[in-house]
């Protein structure tokens, strides 16, 4: 076998370890760039869902409430057959205030509940 020891130069060995280092810092500061980059694209992302989705509920709701008014007076001209149109709208309104009463009541004790457990 031929056991030739090549002898290398010590500066081109620290050169090329420099040069390493450097591309590897720039390689790093890549990688870095593109996750952050990524991360933002992802937060775009999840913005524009969670809009489109607070849309379609509030959209929704419109509808719903629009529907519920519709309701509210096909009740009151029904009671209008078994008395006057004012009593039937005050009696319509006083049991829906009931209700609605009800409900913040309900809101207002699983809201203090739920404070009370954090």
């Amino acid at each position: 076998m031929n056991n030739k020891v090549v002898k290398q130069d010590p500066t081109a060995q620290r050169e090329s370890f420099s040069e390493l280092l450097g591309q590897l810092a720039k390689n790093s500061a890549a990688v870095v760039h593109d996750e952050i980059q990524l991360v933002i694209q992802e937060i775009r992302e999840k913005v524009r869902a969670v809009s489109t989705a607070i849309l379609t509920a509030a959209i929704g709701v419109v509808v719903s409430f629009t529907a519920f008014l519709s309701l509210c007076a096909a009740l009151i001209i029904g009671l209008t057959s078994y008395m006057t149109p004012a009593i039937a709208a005050l009696f319509t309104g006083a049991a829906l205030a009931l209700i609605g009463v009800v409900i913040v009541f309900i809101g207002y004790r699983q809201l203090k509940k739920s404070i009370r457990n954090t």
